[in-house]
């Protein structure tokens, strides 16, 4: 086998920055990474560029994602936390781990902390845990929306009967397969047309108006980790008036998955001014914020709502796609989103309020709380509950990190698992398997003065990235 080599220009070519990381990217994956193909080596440090976060404990790739990280400017004076925080209201908290308690408690000790709250969900994130809520004075903390801004699910509801999905299984896993792309990287050579590229806020600064290329390429593409595009049954019990949908049982195609890349650069971008502007003990530093009359803020705020609108774009265009080839429209379709803030009146005074990993749950506002891969996911409707913020869980919950689940679970027991419940995978791994979530039936039993459910969603047909852990690649033992 050749030896691994790797270019400044490729590296720039696939947008990291200049000096300090490019070297020590290239030395760190010509000396750890030799053994494997040019492309799997590009594919990571692709994966690490666009999320470096995700990689800072990582022995080898840690060296690079810290040179993206943003870095705090030391000549800021320290802000102190409150001794006291607010109060801050928690749901299911037999379900939650104490890391995810502990980044909450530092969230509601900032001075521009108003209301708090943590959802049956919750596990250990970056700034805010996933699954907390955060209401703010006049303040907008990047890392309380979250990298992938605007991430959000997406039900087409179809009048066709769920049973043909069992009958049709191969042209309902064709549809799929035809209609999005998935992978951190992923780009179509050919580029959909959606007016949300002219959204006048991709020109409005230097940051967006560099995005747009690639953000145009990745346009109704899917993404990695936890996201998918699914068929499943919808079964309506009962007719509510919000949802609108007779009772019956329906084929539903449901989709997960957030503004791609674009976010993931205004997040980092952001969140390095955010830092260099207030400076929090070690602890809190990713909880930074930035004044909403502040420029940057003002920026942030644009760009993270120009985020939210390419989400919806990218799951609008996957969805119109496999109902034109079905030949329906749907009869419902029903969206929310998490890893957003939001302007909201509480206790008669507008907040910013952050849901990080959580799903707006106003008085009947229509959400939909996945399970996993095999489990049901519940159509809601809110009921505007001001103790949680108006929010309710945004799914099951991990309670296996990715590292733990890859350790731990069998790709038989996996097997075994979707053939108990009668599911098709396509792509997906070990580190989204059933067992690395909590029991959605017990996370919706805590959350009952949240949401009222109006409908079940059964996965049937699941396609998520194929992509295998690097960990894999190298022949790690099941």
């Amino acid at each position: 086998m050749s030896k691994l080599k790797i270019t400044a220009k490729e590296l720039r070519t696939i947008g990291y920055p200049e000096s300090p990381v490019i070297p020590v990217a290239m030395n760190a994956m010509e000396k750890h990474y030799k053994h494997n193909t040019k492309e799997e080596v590009m594919g990571i440090l692709k994966a690490v560029l666009a999320s470096p976060i995700e990689y800072k404990n990582d022995a080898v790739l840690g060296m690079i994602a810290e040179k993206l990280l943003p870095k705090e400017d030391v000549g800021e004076p320290e802000i102190s936390l409150n001794n006291t925080g607010v109060h801050f209201n928690t749901f299911g908290a037999e379900h939650i781990e104490q890391g995810a308690f502990h980044q909450m408690y530092s969230a509601v000790k900032l001075p521009i902390a108003v209301a708090g709250a943590l959802m049956p969900d919750a596990h250990h994130g970056y700034g805010l845990p996933i699954g907390g809520v955060l209401a703010t004075d006049n303040a907008v903390i990047p890392y309380g929306v979250g990298v992938d801004i605007g991430c959000r699910m997406c039900l087409s509801i179809f009048d066709i009967d769920a049973k043909e999905l069992t009958n049709r299984e191969q042209y309902f896993a064709r549809e799929i397969n035809e209609a999005t792309l998935f992978g951190s990287g992923a780009m179509f050579k050919q580029a959909d047309d959606h007016e949300v590229m002219e959204n006048e806020a991709f020109f409005s600064t230097p940051l967006l108006k560099g995005l747009h290329g690639r953000a145009w390429k990745q346009l109704g593409t899917s993404g990695s980790g936890n996201h998918f595009v699914e068929f499943g049954a919808v079964t309506i019990t009962e007719k509510d008036e919000i949802l609108g949908v007779e009772p019956g049982n329906y084929i539903g195609l449901l989709s997960h998955s957030g503004s791609r890349s674009l976010g993931a650069r205004i997040a980092e971008h952001y969140t390095k001014i955010a830092i260099s502007k207030r400076r929090l003990p070690q602890d809190a530093k990713n909880l930074a914020w930035l004044n909403m009359n502040e420029e940057a803020g003002m920026e942030y705020w644009i760009a993270m709502n120009l985020a939210g609108d390419y989400a919806s774009a990218c799951h609008h265009i996957i969805h119109a796609k496999i109902a034109k080839q079905l030949g329906r429209k749907p009869m419902k379709v029903v969206e929310n989103h998490h890893n957003f803030a939001w302007k909201e009146m509480l206790d008669g005074k507008e907040v910013i309020v952050h849901r990080k990993g959580a799903t707006p749950a106003g008085k009947n506002v229509l959400g939909i709380i996945p399970g996993s891969m095999t489990a049901d996911g519940f159509i809601v409707k809110g009921k505007g509950e001001v103790a949680s913020i108006n929010s309710a869980s945004h799914g099951a919950g991990r309670k296996m990190s990715r590292t733990q689940a890859l350790a731990n679970i069998t790709h038989n027991a996996l097997k075994d698992e979707l053939a108990k419940f009668g599911v098709k995978l396509l792509g997906g791994g070990l580190d989204e398997a059933p067992f690395a979530y909590k029991d959605i039936n017990e996370v919706m039993q805590s959350q009952t003065a949240l949401v009222d459910v109006v409908g079940k969603f059964t996965p049937k047909i699941v396609k998520m990235d194929g992509t295998q852990p690097k960990q894999w690649k190298k022949g790690k033992p099941e």
